[in-house]
């Protein structure tokens, strides 16, 4: 079992920033972090993900060279710094692991990540 507690939302203005941090607790193993978001009346979608040892990172197009990813795993935490925010990245952020795929590459499907965090509100005013 692992146990991921999201922080760091709030409410900003268009052309601000965030950051979102992931404190993970439980079982300790080697896992890939994701950060998904949904938005009201949409599918839940991949933001962001990185690999066990951090060299490998991914992105959604939509928020590539705004958004940055990063994980401490001596401090089992991992963050998701927001530059540039739009109204259109208004939405419930989730961070999730990936125990169960090889911890060296990063997934972007929703499904392949099985313990997930309760969400952290983020809302951008226009």
């Amino acid at each position: 079992q692992v146990q991921l507690v999201e922080s760091g939302g709030g409410l900003v203005q268009a052309g601000g920033s965030l950051r979102l941090s992931c404190a993970a607790s439980g079982r300790s193993f080697q896992y890939t972090m994701g950060w998904f978001r949904q938005a009201p009346g949409k599918e839940r979608e991949f933001v962001a993900g990185i690999n066990w040892s951090g060299d490998n990172t991914d992105y959604a197009d939509s928020v590539k060279g705004r958004f940055t990813i990063s994980r401490d795993n001596a401090k089992n935490t991992g963050t998701l710094q927001m530059s540039s925010l739009k109204p259109e990245d208004t939405a419930v952020y989730y961070c999730a692991v990936d125990t169960t795929s090889n911890p060296n590459y990063v997934v972007a499907g929703t499904s392949t990540y099985d313990y997930w965090g309760q969400g952290t509100q983020v809302t951008v005013s226009s």
